[in-house]
């Protein structure tokens, strides 16, 4: 196979918790997956991507991992998974897994070990430092959960923990856990698996010291940090080298000029990377919280410059949404009845014709909207709650419009169970789902829409098979055309003489675009019936070649 063969697939994202339930406990499990595996071919993609299926008190639903080596019970044990795994090559399907190397659970044995003394052999895995005059090592926030320090009575010291109390960070810095996530690394390869997704990859340096006067914002100090090209560069020669696989890295905050030291074409880091500033456009007031509606002239402008600063140098992740984000056609379309379909179209269409891997999130391919909760009992993720309490507690924010941001924000709009069909539980499990439902589900759902020849799966289909070995996709320039218009995307994609434009209109209102107006003939996709000439209707899609 040739070097660079994930520059020629499309990828799925299984968040295994609300995909399929197979045993009936209203969890979503292998075994689900194993009995889905035909109709994640038929999409057309290349590969699957598992969110993590390793043990996990479940803090944050799997990235607190108690045990590198296993699978957590409620979703199989590693008999069937290698039983998936073998089943999804037979199919001619690549499987990579999630590397969750930035932290672990407080339950994972080396922690427990570590917080035991300050000299024991794993008292250096993590990141423990002495407080200051009695108070925090420093002023750092973390992500999602008050300070990003907490105390261990055991030690008399502070671990850092960049995400969740129970998720502290490990200490990349001893090369003895360093071997060690070498060594479970080569086990899952040495398994079959074709590669991984790796978590905050950009996170695992430190600084060291570690600085004590600092504002409340880690980020300057923890992303992007000192060391992480040296022990990604040892990583590789260590491990990735050895096996012919693919990496990702999710890099938050990261730009194109570091996207190329981590994945460029010589950095001998990793194949890609995930950025987010395309996905991160709505914040306002409340930060990340903000429910306001995209700038369609800024994405235009941060896809264009991720399109063309990549080019020649590294290669781009395509994607709308994934576990961490909103529904794609809730955020960047409308999930309005009316407009649903028609958006989701355009905005498949908009994404998968640029160059780059796509990675379709679970439920995507059928335009789930997001489930629109209006109860804060009614959610599970630990980022989510604590925004809640964090923004309701200290009066910033009253609470119906908190849970109106949640409704448009949180992680949980992905994380509903995948609707199979308008039957009990939307046909995901036999028991009630560990998670509610979103409100779509009788309307929107895999099997009424296999029935649909014009519905969202069947345009999915479409596009992939389209991109599939064509050369216009994979090594197409990219011309960014109307800039500076608030309410149409328009590109171009030209290679060898031939030539793709794609028209897309962002907004609920027509648009005039006679300039750009394709000769109706040369049309390729359309998601409304009829053509009106000089006109893009709302959320109205034309790519034409």
């Amino acid at each position: 196979m040739e070097k660079d063969w994930y520059k020629r697939m499309a990828f799925y994202q299984i968040w295994i918790r609300s995909f399929y339930d197979g045993n009936g406990d209203g969890i979503g499990d292998l075994y689900g997956v194993y009995e889905k595996l035909p109709y994640i071919k038929s999409l057309g993609v290349d590969g699957i991507w598992f969110s993590p299926l390793y043990p996990s008190p479940n803090a944050d639903y799997g990235y607190d991992i108690s045990d590198y080596k296993n699978i957590h019970p409620d979703y199989g044990d590693l008999e069937q998974f290698q039983k998936v795994l073998d089943k999804a090559h037979s199919l001619g399907l690549k499987v990579i897994m999630d590397l969750v190397v930035n932290h672990t659970s407080d339950e994972h044995p080396w922690f427990l070990e570590s917080k035991k003394s300050r000299d024991n052999p794993y008292s250096d895995y993590y990141i423990w430092r002495d407080g200051k005059n009695g108070k925090l090592p420093n002023n750092w926030d973390s992500l999602f959960e008050g300070k990003a320090w907490e105390y261990c009575p055991e030690r008399d010291q502070y671990y850092l923990h960049i995400f969740a109390k129970k998720q502290p960070d490990l200490n990349w810095q001893n090369p003895a856990l360093r071997d060690e996530i070498y060594r479970m690394m080569s086990w899952w390869l040495n398994k079959g698996i074709d590669g991984f997704r790796m978590d905050v990859i950009s996170l695992i340096s430190k600084p060291d010291p570690i600085p004590r006067d600092t504002g409340s914002d880690l980020s300057p100090y923890c992303i992007n940090g000192p060391q992480v090209h040296t022990y990604l560069k040892e990583m590789r020669e260590k491990v990735l080298a050895k096996y012919d696989i693919m990496t990702v890295g999710e890099c938050p905050g990261i730009t194109v000029q570091e996207a190329q030291k981590y994945a460029g074409t010589d950095s001998g880091e990793l194949n890609m990377v995930f950025q987010f500033e395309h996905t991160s456009l709505t914040d306002g007031k409340y930060g990340k919280w903000s429910a306001d509606r995209t700038d369609l002239v800024k994405l235009k402008e941060v896809l264009n410059r991720w399109q063309n600063g990549l080019r020649e140098t590294s290669w781009n992740c395509l994607f709308w949404g994934n576990h961490d984000q909103p529904r794609a056609v809730s955020k960047f379309g409308c999930d309005l009845p009316e407009y649903r379909v028609l958006s989701a179209k355009m905005l498949c269409a908009c994404l998968y014709l640029m160059q780059g891997t796509p990675y379709i999130y679970q439920g995507e391919e059928i335009g789930m909207p997001n489930p629109h909760f209006t109860s804060l009992e009614q959610y599970r993720d630990i980022e989510s709650i604590c925004a809640y309490h964090d923004f309701v507690d200290s009066g910033v924010v009253e609470k119906r419009m908190m849970l109106t941001l949640l409704a448009h924000t949180s992680r949980d709009n992905a994380r509903t169970p995948m609707q199979w069909n308008s039957r009990f539980c939307a046909g995901f499990s036999s028991a009630p789902p560990w998670i509610s439902l979103g409100y779509s589900w009788r309307a929107v759902n895999v099997e009424q829409e296999e029935k649909d020849e014009n519905s969202v799966l069947h345009f999915y289909r479409d596009i992939l098979a389209f991109r599939k070995g064509n050369p216009l996709i994979r090594y197409g320039t990219f011309e960014l055309l109307c800039a500076d218009d608030p309410h149409i995307f328009a590109y171009v994609r030209t290679y060898q003489g031939k030539r793709l434009l794609v028209i897309c209109n962002f907004s609920e209102k027509s648009q005039n675009a006679a300039a750009i107006y394709p000769n109706p003939e040369a049309i390729r996709f359309h998601n409304y019936p009829s053509i009106t000439p000089a006109v893009l209707r709302p959320f109205e899609l034309i790519a034409a070649l």
